[in-house]
């Protein structure tokens, strides 16, 4: 067997870049919910899509040529597993993600990492002049699909969370930061006894989606910044995916105004990844990278966890590994002198 060139496997990691916004295109277009119902010619798709034929033609063969869709000699396209994520309505829906990655907010401030690493400073900041919240609140267009993103990610761990912990214990949860509150509204399908407050900023709860009637009466949206307070009376405080979007300052004070509002028998779940060993888990560094290029924040260590949570007032209890990229780490308050 030839041994494998990796001059080539470099190339091939360089040009990454191109899969990303050729599936960013593809997604916006929305080419895989055309696909669904089976093998299409690139012409139909084309025009369903308001799209140039020929140009679409050789986007699809190239996406084609690394898996997400399959081209046969008569130039039909079909799905295959990888692309059927790439529709609206999949079980673990990639879409919005995909349409996310290129938007000018986060595409531009890549293009200025290298800025991030000789400063220590966002890129975003550098790029657009505004940190990256204040950017979205602007370009409201962006913001919708960052908030479409999020919660697709959300639905794709939110299971993978619910397998691998028991919510069942707590009478009342606190989604901190919770955004649309989907991983809220799963965990109290799970928990018919539990009650629920989403919390997050006054314009995330404005587009927060509707729950269900029957949840609806087992859940509160309060409105407000977690850097001032938070609902009191919770037994359980859930952040998902909120410090590691601030450094080590902000997200203590974060976990400071938590504490405040927790008894000594609440329990802090924090959700998040945690960064591996050297030489794996690619995915928390990456997305380290990408913390860093967006808020000047980062994605943290047990150690690093360990050290956080006990600045906030916790004592780190446990981290619990999931079948997602998430792990879930257990914190127990500590007393308030």
């Amino acid at each position: 067997m030839t041994a494998p060139d990796v001059s080539t496997e470099l190339m091939q990691m360089i040009n990454c870049y191109q899969v990303s916004q050729a599936l960013q295109v593809a997604a916006t277009l929305g080419v895989a919910d055309q696909l669904k119902d089976g093998p299409k010619p690139y012409e139909i798709v084309a025009r369903t899509c308001g799209a140039h034929p020929a140009s679409l033609y050789r986007l699809l063969r190239a996406l084609a040529a690394v898996g997400v869709f399959h081209e046969t000699s008569n130039k039909e396209f079909s799905l295959t597993a990888l692309g059927a994520c790439l529709t609206s309505d999949a079980h673990g829906s990639r879409r919005n993600y995909a349409r996310w990655i290129g938007t000018p907010g986060q595409w531009k401030s890549w293009g200025n990492l290298l800025h991030c690493i000789k400063s220590g400073e966002s890129a975003s900041d550098y790029t657009h002049g505004k940190d990256a919240w204040t950017y979205r609140k602007q370009h409201p267009e962006e913001q919708a699909i960052f908030n479409d993103a999020m919660t697709g990610n959300s639905r794709s761990e939110s299971q993978a969370v619910l397998e691998a912990y028991d919510f069942s214990r707590f009478s009342c949860v606190v989604d901190v930061g919770g955004g649309q509150g989907l991983l809220l509204k799963e965990i109290l399908l799970a928990c018919p006894s539990a009650r629920g407050v989403l919390f997050d900023q006054p314009h995330v709860i404005t587009s927060a989606q509707q729950l269900p009637t029957e949840l609806a009466q087992r859940c509160r949206l309060v409105a407000g910044s977690f850097f001032e307070a938070v609902p009191q009376n919770g037994d359980a405080y859930l952040m998902k995916a909120i410090l590691h979007d601030w450094d080590d300052g902000k997200s203590i004070e974060i976990l400071r105004t938590c504490r405040r509002a927790m008894s000594p028998k609440a329990a802090l779940i924090v959700i998040e990844r945690v960064v591996g060993s050297p030489n794996e888990s690619p995915d928390s560094k990456f997305s380290d990278l990408n913390m860093m290029v967006q808020y000047a924040a980062l994605e943290r260590t047990r150690q690093e966890f360990h050290d956080l949570l006990t600045g906030g007032g916790f004592e780190l209890a446990e981290v619990v590994p999931t079948r997602s990229p998430m792990s879930i780490i257990i914190g127990k308050p500590m007393s308030i002198e």
